[in-house]
């Protein structure tokens, strides 16, 4: 059993990428393409989560929410004393979203992380039911102070569905505590292709470090699951 922070969420890392290493194809055209049964590894996640995180990038190229459909884990989570459907949370430093999106019509809750800038544009409107405005224009979302409000806002597991430079902003701060990560069976290429963690990157310095904890695999897919060493969790080992 991984222990949850107490001061912000226990953060999963959710995604599927080719076998080299992309998470989309050179067009960023948001083409799925794990299997059926990556699909269901992708809703029992989810459905363990009190809030779903994703980049408004991310938003815009699936236009929609990976929300729970499954009798099975909206039975569990009834169980838990949960609501049908975790938070789903968009992060977007503009808030540049557009409201006709099939988004705003699923049946699920809605929040936006954004910007003092970014919020303005949605504190009349109607489209999330919450609008968290933390950091400015200039320097983005301030994701460490959003993360002990979400956490005081009882979002005690968070789902980070995408896309990579969003993941690698948490990886820098040291928000992530755990990654599934699904190999799939493609060949995407392309040097401006996504990959799960995209951003300026890191030296072998400053790396983060991952435990591998379990390895599975189905048909051509592998499912891994690692936890991201902290600097607390344990000393280097050389």
């Amino acid at each position: 059993m991984l222990n949850l922070p107490t001061v912000r969420p226990h953060t999963s890392v959710i995604l599927a990428m080719t076998a080299d290493g992309k998470i989309s194809d050179v067009s960023r055209s948001g083409v799925t393409f794990g299997s059926s049964v990556d699909y269901q590894h992708l809703e029992e996640r989810v459905a363990e989560a009190d809030g779903v995180l994703m980049g408004g990038t991310t938003l815009r190229s699936g236009e929609t929410a990976m929300r729970v459909q499954s009798s099975e884990w909206l039975t569990a989570r009834t169980e838990a004393g949960k609501t049908p459907q975790p938070v789903q949370i968009v992060c977007s430093a503009s808030g540049e979203i557009d409201p006709d999106l099939r988004f705003f019509r699923q049946p699920i809750p809605r929040w936006l992380l954004t910007t003092s800038k970014g919020g303005q544009r949605w504190q009349r409107g109607s489209g999330f039911e919450r609008v968290l405005t933390l950091g400015t224009a200039e320097e983005g979302v301030d994701f460490t102070a959003a993360f002990r409000e979400l956490r005081g806002l009882g979002i005690e597991r968070l789902a980070v569905l995408g896309g990579g430079t969003l993941i690698a902003s948490l990886f820098e701060l040291g928000l992530v505590d755990e990654v599934w990560l699904t190999v799939c069976a493609y060949i995407f290429g392309g040097s401006q292709a996504p990959t799960p963690v995209d951003g300026l990157g890191f030296t072998r310095d400053r790396a983060p470090r991952l435990r591998l904890l379990d390895v599975r695999q189905v048909q051509d897919e592998v499912f891994l699951h690692y936890q991201v060493w902290h600097k607390d969790d344990c000393q280097e080992t050389r």
